[in-house]
């Protein structure tokens, strides 16, 4: 059915239109604001492309990654904050590059304790108006200016994800990762949600979700839920390592003369 267009009432008025703040940063909140000038939509196209050859050009040799999710706003002395350490040191163990959205909390917790092994460590820092500092456990960080890129970056490389306690933002990375798996756009990557307690009301949720209907009771076997390290780290040695046959070798070589 095509929309039609109201008639054009009787009036003096101006049209409506948008009139962005030419100051504003062209960032995420420009592109989604609607119809530009085709000179801006193509400067726009320019800058996320760009923004995906950085993001794919500085993480080609990282190696396979475990991506560790979490919120930015434990300290230090939190339960949570340990565990995420232990966590990153566990997973750096194993052989894997500890990746993270490479910001404060948990993200710092994770890759200090790939740091505490000697491990690898990654982070994919977001640029947002309250700037969010890099931590200072990193081998690598990479800063992007939209979060739908940096969100390829932080699966794309991984060959599991865990996700400890978090909020708005780990929710929306848990549930990319989960949609991605069950619809088989990625293979079925190990996902282990780290704090019973703590997602105890969210299970409670998808197990409703899977009685209404909405879900498949299958999909609930995608998550695997402890507190134990040791058993999360068995998981992903399992299904991830074992399953897809990783193997311990010489990184890839990088290339001169491609600027590498």
């Amino acid at each position: 059915m095509a929309i039609e267009t109201a008639p054009k009432p009787d009036t003096d008025l101006p049209p409506i239109t948008s009139s962005p703040n030419k100051n504003a940063k062209r960032g995420e909140r420009f592109l989604l604001e609607g119809p530009k000038s085709r000179r801006a939509e193509l400067f726009t196209l320019w800058r996320v492309a760009r923004e995906f050859f950085y993001g794919f050009r500085r993480l080609h040799f990282v190696g396979p990654c475990v991506t560790v999710f979490g919120s930015a706003r434990f300290k230090e002395d939190h339960p949570y904050y340990q565990l995420a350490r232990e966590v990153g040191a566990a997973v750096s163990e194993l052989g894997f590059t500890v990746m993270t959205g490479g910001g404060p909390g948990i993200m710092e917790a994770a890759n200090r304790g790939a740091k505490d092994v000697d491990g690898r460590s990654v982070g994919c820092n977001i640029i947002l108006p309250f700037e969010q500092h890099p931590n200072p456990y990193l081998d690598q960080m990479l800063e992007f200016r939209y979060f739908f890129v940096r969100k390829v970056m932080l699966i794309k490389y991984s060959y599991a994800f865990v996700v400890l306690p978090g909020g708005v933002g780990t929710m929306d990375e848990l549930f990319e990762a989960l949609t991605l798996i069950q619809t088989k756009k990625i293979r079925d990557f190990p996902v282990v949600l780290m704090g019973k307690d703590y997602y105890a009301p969210l299970l409670d949720l998808l197990q409703d979700m899977a009685r209404q209907g909405t879900i498949s009771p299958s999909d609930l076997d995608l998550l695997t839920v402890t507190d134990s390290v040791a058993e999360a780290m068995a998981h992903i040695e399992k299904y991830a390592v074992q399953k897809f046959g990783l193997q311990r070798r010489s990184a890839m070589q990088k290339r001169w003369w491609l600027g590498e």
